[in-house]
């Protein structure tokens, strides 16, 4: 067996053999190679570092799997370094060079190639000869400085004449037959000259490249000597009169001086203006660093806006602009108190949480039109990129300042009031989470340094004032919740309704529709009206919409006089006359008659936007004791069914329910609108009634509602949104709610005019839910299709539980 350099021995015939695409690996030599086809990963799979194998050059690099034919005879033994995966089926392996060989025969097996050969080895006809031309070989690499690292180390290297010249090959950009030609020359003295000559037309061909480079440094260097020039020739202008007195970077220079930049700020923007006045206007980066500076100089970095401290005015506007909401009210005061007390500008970051169209927004304006301070609302709803509250770096074309800094560069002062709108309504895209930018920024505790992408400055964001708004808080990160002062606003009774529309909504939208308020008047009985029958919200924008109708009504009435030359008109509206403009009642008070029969309860659910109530009905029929649930409920209503089912099984002889009932017939739950998707831990309460008032035949009080959430031992569990809830059977005209006993607290936070027209129960176990809720007597047995032609199709408002 033939040795190889480094003491290697040559393998045994046949041996494996991969074939390359392109250039040759020369003994002396490591190279790093892709390996992509189906022969040749099969080989690099089964190699081991250390094993040595073949590698031969292809005729045709387009070939996909070779033939003898297709090989060069000339080759290389390599030595295995390193193998490493880099995809499902690319492997990258490192080769040395350890000794020449030529092929004799080419075995296609599988799984790869494998051939026949032996070792070519080297002759020297002159010692002396080859070790001088190594010599000389070695100092025309020392002359070329650009020769490259391969290059610079072969140069240094203290090798065999053979192996300078075979790295020295490997280092130079060959061509496929220059390549072959230096692997076919095993006389080293001839390998040694053939690779000089090279070398020779390399140097030549360096020196050409750097005569071109000094060539066109000198065309550089003339370029900022006519900028100079031009420069001066400005300075020459003003002088003599000729030019502008004031340069724009002069200007600009002026109005950085004048913004009141801090020590960090200062010190980069100096920094930039020097750059940017050394570069001449048409450069590719001037306008860029220019708008960088105009927007550092129109950041109110110390500009304040004068600030009201009179709590009583800032109490009477909040009055003015919004009825009700006290508790809120208090709140803000609160928070305005604390600041002028403390002189500290760092509070906490109220968020207005509740339905829409109750005045969060409204309220953040009112603030600022009561503090004195600008007021700018920065709308989130929809945004995905973090870019947008951060900024974007200045190395992409069109960057620009995030959200925050902008809006700041608009309003011109330190201290707004800033509002978030629409903060649950953020999204995480592949560009980032605009959610977890806004850590910092609403971070009293890091806001004073907050570091806008684009700026690369800390800026203090602790004295602006932020409000946040949100229809849910179920979308919020647990870090982001945990920076917010949360404040629910559930909604509004009748009555406060009626008051905001006398107050606000009619005299604002008198003015927009351009109408006379002395010939347009709507008494409290029609407004009323209007709440209860035509709009069922917690806000009031639908209130403002059918408010609309009726101007528009006017309005119609008033131009039609107009034309016709007769005197302008006055519209007194009364509840007779709302069918007329307002259409159709749209809401009744159906809870007596969907509740006139066995089996159906009603329940009160929360939604995003606001509390509402919800049917459960339930029906038997003759079956095998299974239960079937519709009304699209999610996972969590549906559990609610099944373990209410489970209590009335296991206190069947309790509830005076018929134990062969559970054996004979099947129980259907379904909640009505069922094209609306409903789940929430709330339901328990109500499916629990329903089923037992279905079983036991007692009917379920037609002027109670409920809710809670049950457990199979009997106890009712607590639940959220109590206000939102309370508000909603308030406006269905329910006036009796049951509650679970832990939530008896929450209903301090319902209105005080909602509060006391309805009556509370609160339980703490089903035994006293049942005599609370149900009726005493025992209702005649109705059939199937008797009580459907009794419930109606089930159509009503869109629910969740």
């Amino acid at each position: 067996m033939a040795k190889l350099r480094g003491g290697a021995r040559a393998p045994e015939s046949p041996f494996a053999v991969l074939p390359l695409r392109t250039g040759v690996i020369f003994p002396g030599t490591r190279i790093t190679l892709p390996v992509g086809r189906e022969r040749s990963v099969a080989l690099v799979q089964s190699l081991r570092p250390g094993d040595v194998v073949g590698v031969a050059l292809q005729r045709e690099p387009a070939t996909l799997d070779p033939a003898e034919s297709d090989l060069h005879e000339e080759g290389t033994f390599a030595r295995v370094h390193q193998v490493a995966r880099v995809g499902t089926a690319e492997y990258r392996v490192v080769l040395e060079g350890l000794g020449r060989m030529r092929l004799s025969g080419l075995t296609r097996t599988d799984p790869f190639w494998q051939a026949h050969g032996e070792v070519v080895e080297e002759e020297v006809s002159d010692e002396r000869e080859a070790r001088l031309l190594a010599k000389a070989l070695r100092d025309h690499l020392r002359e070329m400085s650009a020769g490259g690292e391969a290059l610079a180390e072969v140069a240094a290297s203290e090798e065999e004449p053979g192996i300078v010249a075979d790295q020295v090959a490997s280092g130079l950009e060959l061509g496929r037959e220059r390549q072959l030609e230096a692997l076919r020359a095993t006389e080293v003295v001839a390998r040694l000259r053939l690779v000089t000559g090279w070398l020779t037309e390399a140097k030549a061909a360096h020196d050409v490249k750097r005569k071109i480079d000094s060539d066109v440094r000198k065309g550089i260097g003339k370029a900022q000597k006519e900028a100079l020039l031009r420069e001066q020739m400005k300075a020459i202008q003003n002088e003599l009169g000729d030019g502008d007195d004031k340069g724009e970077l002069d200007a600009l220079e002026e109005r950085l001086d004048n913004a009141g930049l801090t020590d960090e700020a200062r010190a980069v923007a100096d920094r930039e203006l020097r750059r940017l006045k050394g570069m001449p206007p048409q450069g590719a980066e001037h306008h860029v660093i220019r708008t960088y500076l105009e927007t550092i100089a129109d950041l109110p970095w110390s500009a304040r806006a004068e600030t009201k401290d009179d709590l009583d005015g800032v109490a009477r506007k909040l009055d003015e602009d919004h009825a009700g909401l006290v508790d809120i009210k208090k709140r803000i005061l609160e928070q305005l108190a604390v600041l002028q007390v403390s002189r500290n500008p760092r509070g906490t970051i109220l968020c207005f949480v509740g339905p829409p169209g109750v005045g969060k927004t409204s309220l953040g304006q009112s603030i600022a039109d009561a503090t004195g301070r600008p007021f700018a609302r920065i709308a989130l709803g929809g945004v995905r990129d973090e870019a947008e509250i951060r900024g974007h770096r200045r190395t992409y074309v069109g960057a620009l300042p995030g959200r925050i800094i902008n809006t700041l560069k608009k309003v011109k002062a330190k201290n707004p009031v800033l509002l978030l709108d629409e903060i649950d309504k953020l999204f995480a895209g592949w560009s980032g989470s605009p959610e977890a930018a806004l850590l910092e920024v609403l971070d009293p505790e890091q806001n004073k340094t907050f570091t806008d992408h684009y700026l690369e400055i800390p800026f203090d964001l602790s004295e602006v004032m932020f409000l946040v708004t949100a229809n849910t808080l179920e979308t919020l990160s647990a870090p982001l919740r945990d920076r917010l002062e949360i404040i629910e606003l559930s909604g509004y009774t009748r009555e406060e309704k009626v008051a905001i529309a006398r107050s606000h909504l009619v005299p604002k939208r008198l003015k927009e529709f351009g109408l006379d308020p002395e010939r347009f008047s709507i008494s409290d009985a029609a407004l009323s009206a209007i709440v209860s029958s035509w709009t069922r919200e917690a806000g009031v924008r639908q209130l403002t919409r059918q408010l609309d109708k009726l101007c528009r009504a006017f309005a119609l009435e008033t131009a039609t006089a107009r034309q016709k030359g007769e005197e302008k008109l006055s519209l007194s509206v009364e509840v007779a006359d709302l069918v007329k403009y307002l259409g159709k009642v749209r809401f009744h008070d159906d809870v007596a008659e969907r509740t006139s029969v066995p089996g159906v309860a009603t329940g009160l659910a929360w939604t995003p936007v606001g509390g509402d109530i919800l049917f459960v009905e339930t029906s038997r029929m003759p079956g095998k004791g299974r239960m079937e649930i519709t009304g699209q409920l999610g996972d969590v209503m549906k559990e609610s069914a099944r373990a209410a089912l489970t209590y009335v099984r296991s206190n069947a002889a309790l509830l005076g329910v018929d134990p062969q009932f559970l054996e004979s017939q099947d129980v259907h739950v379904h909640v009505p609108a069922g094209a609306v998707p409903k789940d929430g831990p709330s339901a328990g309460v109500t499916m629990f009634t329903a089923l037992t008032s279905l079983l036991t035949g007692r009917k379920v009080r037609s002027d109670t509602a409920m809710t809670g959430e049950v457990t199979l031992r009997g106890r009712v569990l607590p639940v959220g949104g109590i206000k939102a809830k309370v508000l909603a059977a308030h406006r269905a005209g329910i006036t009796r709610v049951i509650l679970p006993q832990k939530n008896a607290p929450d209903v301090e936070e319902v209105p005080k005019e909602a509060r006391e027209a309805m009556e509370f129960v609160f339980v703490d176990d089903m035994s006293e839910l049942l005599p609370a809720a149900l009726e005493a007597e025992v209702a005649p047995v109705v059939s199937n299709d008797t009580l459907g032609a009794v419930i109606g199709d089930g159509s009503g408002p869109a629910q969740a539980a």
